[in-house]
């Protein structure tokens, strides 16, 4: 049994590696699923710590994620790992497929990884020009470029808006609608920087003007909070009692989700409509969140925006 490390010119800096895996081992010899393996750096850990009973299943969109694991010299060759292409909001049915019903813990590090936004041809950085494609899973989907060749003013406008938090999302539509209007589509991340530059009437000290409408579309296109909100549903019905899940997020949105989650799960539900019924058991005990620290932060910028929430399913199934 062999686990293969990430060579030292690995491009991704994996986000509080060693404070995710601390937090979500509670059984070396429980089964464990990393729902965004990304480039793998929490799972080889993980690993590296599993009993020889242990199992960790791995669930990544990105057909190149898959690639990392499966191929070449950094791929990990380990009968206790299993890896699936699929988002994780399908984790319930890939389980299924593969005979398991309950795990130990559930990882989820979401966002997109460094690979992944360091590559112009995925089109996730306005800093590469390439084409602006977006999506996490490159074999199925509409592409950021194809949604703005066929959305209405009022469409564009909303996501800009509702998934980047940008003010200047009307403003920004018209002018996309009004370039497409005009013959020339936006197909590039320079040509969708340029039309951004325009549009926005007032800067942010130290943001490029587009990263508000970049990080709308990713997260349009990829449908990243639904999916979010899938799996942390279908991580109730998989993790055993005494079981955690660690999620780390990177912006607002994200992080919104995953605190309101917890906080619901974690506090008895009563019936107005029976008053004198019992409650709903608590189904989570929160166990607090964590930030990255000034040396990571110093070591990797990137990190500095991550929050990862702690809880741990309660010993009530109901």
């Amino acid at each position: 049994m062999s686990i293969v490390q990430a060579p030292d010119d690995f491009k991704h800096t994996t986000v509080l590696l060693d404070e995710a895996v601390d937090a979500l081992l509670t059984d070396p010899n429980g089964i464990y699923l990393d729902g965004t393996f990304g480039r793998g750096g929490h799972s080889r850990l993980l690993l590296s710590r599993l009993g020889p009973q242990g199992r960790l299943i791995a669930i990544d969109r990105d057909p190149e994620a898959v690639a990392e694991a499966t191929t070449g010299a950094n791929r990990i060759d380990d009968p206790r790992f299993t890896i699936v292409h699929s988002a994780f909001a399908d984790m319930r049915a890939q389980l299924d497929a593969l005979g398991v019903q309950q795990i130990q813990g559930l990882l989820l590090d979401l966002g997109v990884s460094s690979p992944q936004i360091d590559n112009p041809e995925r089109g996730f950085s306005f800093r590469f020009n390439g084409p602006l494609d977006m999506r996490m899973d490159t074999t199925r989907g509409e592409s950021a470029a194809d949604f703005l060749a066929r959305a209405d003013e009022r469409q564009i406008a909303e996501v800009i808006r509702n998934y980047g938090e940008e003010r200047f999302a009307v403003s920004i539509a018209k002018a996309l609608v009004a370039r497409r209007e005009s013959g020339s589509a936006v197909r590039s991340t320079d040509e969708l920087s340029e039309v951004v530059a325009r549009a926005v009437k007032t800067r942010e000290p130290g943001q490029n003007p587009a990263t508000r409408t970049f990080q709308a579309l990713r997260i349009f296109v990829n449908a990243e909070l639904e999916e979010l909100e899938q799996g942390l549903s279908a991580a109730m019905q998989l993790l055993a009692p005494g079981g955690r899940m660690a999620i780390i997020s990177f912006h607002s949105l994200e992080d919104r989700i995953v605190k309101t989650f917890i906080a619901r799960e974690s506090k008895e539900e009563y019936d107005r409509r029976a008053p004198f019924a019992a409650p709903k058991a608590m189904r989570l005990r929160a166990l607090g969140r964590i930030k990255p620290g000034e040396t990571e932060v110093r070591a990797n910028p990137r990190s500095r925006s991550a929050i990862m929430r702690v809880a741990e399913r309660m010993e009530s199934q109901t």
